[in-house]
């Protein structure tokens, strides 16, 4: 992979890792068109630079990681994420074969990108009474909830962040509060995820490999920090109407492409 594919991929990585448009899809979908090859080493980079946006997000969230006001508040922040993060534990070892087959699937990502955007738009409405409300603190059924709408992320192109989100929005939660709690629990799910694939592919870290990852990791670290600022703003103003249109134009051109004729598997 050369030194440039490795620089747009994180960058793709860094900025749509915490937008509701799907971090995988997208890194699938510049994969085929840059023509990289989806090798063992190219689906173990697309998991392994998500550890630069997971860094991003405790680097800006250091404060609600590590400083508390005594032990209880702690161990229930911990215990919280531990809940919502379970689902996908037990999903994910149940699942694996499947999933890994659908991470190089074009047409799954474009059906998930189209149909996705016009779910984020009806939720953004739905949802838009949750912003005149006090915010309620969070519960660890609460918690569990967001968990289980994280599983529907396995499906490439649905969006981790977007399906996290939504899920806190259904448990009553404002659009800033959703989103965070969202980037939150990113973290211990993409470092499991990381983890267990560069385990799993341990034979891959070698020779030039281990540099091509550390600076995809650096790069999409910088991008997600820059990119986790713009969404929370935005977000809190405008909502996801504008993400949702995106997917759906995104979605419906992959679709159109297929549907003429584009094999993007030659591109692999």
């Amino acid at each position: 992979m050369s030194i440039l594919f490795v620089i747009i991929l994180a960058v793709v990585e860094g900025i749509t890792e915490f937008l509701p448009v799907s971090s995988t899809g997208h890194l699938i979908i510049t994969n085929e068109f840059l023509g990289i090859s989806s090798d063992d080493f190219a689906k173990l980079f697309i998991i392994v630079i998500q550890l630069g946006a997971i860094l991003s997000v405790v680097v800006l969230y250091w404060k609600r990681f590590f400083q508390f006001k005594d032990l209880r508040e702690a161990t229930r922040f911990y215990l919280q994420l531990l809940v919502a993060f379970l689902p996908a534990v037990v999903f994910g070892l149940l699942l694996k074969k499947y999933i890994h087959q659908m991470l190089g699937d074009v047409l799954v990502v474009a059906i998930s990108l189209f149909i996705g955007g016009f779910l984020l738009i009806y939720f953004d409405k739905y949802f838009r009474k949750n912003e005149d409300r006090d915010e309620e603190p969070l519960t660890f059924r609460k918690s569990l909830a967001v968990g289980l709408f994280q599983v529907m992320a396995m499906i490439p192109g649905v969006s981790r962040s977007g399906a996290t989100i939504v899920g806190g929005l259904a448990q009553g939660m404002k659009r800033k509060q959703a989103a965070e709690f969202s980037f939150f629990l990113a973290v211990p799910t993409m470092f499991a995820a990381t983890v267990k694939d560069l385990y799993d592919n341990k034979d891959l870290l070698q020779g030039s490999n281990i540099s091509t990852l550390v600076i995809g990791t650096l790069i999409s670290f910088v991008v997600a920090m820059i990119a986790i600022k713009f969404f929370i703003n935005y977000l809190t103003k405008h909502g996801f109407r504008l993400f949702g249109y995106y997917r759906i134009i995104v979605g419906l051109l992959l679709i159109l492409l297929i549907l003429f004729g584009h094999n993007f598997s030659d591109a692999s």
